[in-house]
């Protein structure tokens, strides 16, 4: 029996062609990673916002799936963590629908900072924020000996890549190879990979570790310590550039 897991969007085109680049050598070695995600918040366009700010949710839960995965991908397993999380206000209001107007309880942290460090030696930066004025989404940027990389919005399947070393003036746009077909890409894999008696890519161990992450990054910001991640999991193998979904057939 296997396992999937989401998100599944490190399988299009834009964070392959990311992941085969730091594989080639094209940024040298990587040594760290930044990540910012920053909103307003969604109280004030979704109609029922509150489960946005329980337990099991905020910045961190929500969309840290998506940057996580893509960090674990490129440098592989996390090691250790240590965050800080702040609320900027016990109480939001829906903004829009049926309900706007009505004030609802803050029961998660809406700010969370974390240094991130990995098993190979790399770290990150990420911020995960509900309370910035500046929307800034699908930061991404690894930094190697060589060069750094601009690395797609992770909650997308396509998008731009671009990299920069020491000598360029500006972003150096690197051409995307891959699909942009969409959710459902990690189950035609895992079906694929079934048929080629190969490992798949969204593992369970993968989903299980940056989980496991994200709960770490809680406590520590919780505990005011590091705090040491248990799990692991394998880098997935980068797709191969020619790789179609729609010429598998199963037949």
């Amino acid at each position: 029996m296997l396992l999937g897991s989401a998100p599944d969007t490190f399988l299009g085109a834009g964070l392959q062609t990311a992941a085969r680049l730091v594989a080639e050598g094209a940024i040298g070695t990587p040594l760290t990673g930044l990540v910012l995600f920053q909103t307003p918040g969604p109280e004030s366009w979704h109609p029922n916002p509150e489960f946005f700010f329980q337990p099991g949710a905020g910045p961190l839960f929500d969309m840290g799936p998506y940057y996580l995965t893509t960090l674990v991908t490129l440098f592989g397993p996390a090691a250790r963590v240590a965050a800080a999380g702040r609320r900027a206000r016990d109480e939001r209001v829906v903004g829009s629908g049926p309900k706007a107007g009505t004030r609802f309880p803050v029961a998660v942290p809406t700010h969370t900072t974390a240094l991130l460090e990995f098993a190979a030696g790399q770290a990150a930066t990420m911020v995960f924020s509900f309370d910035s004025p500046l929307r800034r989404t699908g930061f991404i940027e690894i930094t190697g000996t060589e060069a750094t990389m601009r690395v797609p919005d992770p909650n997308t399947f396509g998008g731009e890549v671009g990299l920069r070393r020491a000598a360029d003036d500006e972003w150096v746009p690197v051409p995307t190879k891959g699909t942009e077909a969409g959710r459902g890409l990690g189950v035609l894999d895992m079906a694929q990979a079934i048929r080629e008696g190969r490992p798949h890519r969204t593992t369970g161990e993968l989903g299980l570790h940056v989980l496991d992450t994200m709960i770490a990054v809680a406590e520590s910001a919780e505990r005011a310590e590091f705090v040491e991640i248990g799990s692991t999991c394998p880098i997935p193998a980068p797709l191969p550039e020619g790789w179609d979904p729609a010429a598998i057939r199963f037949d």
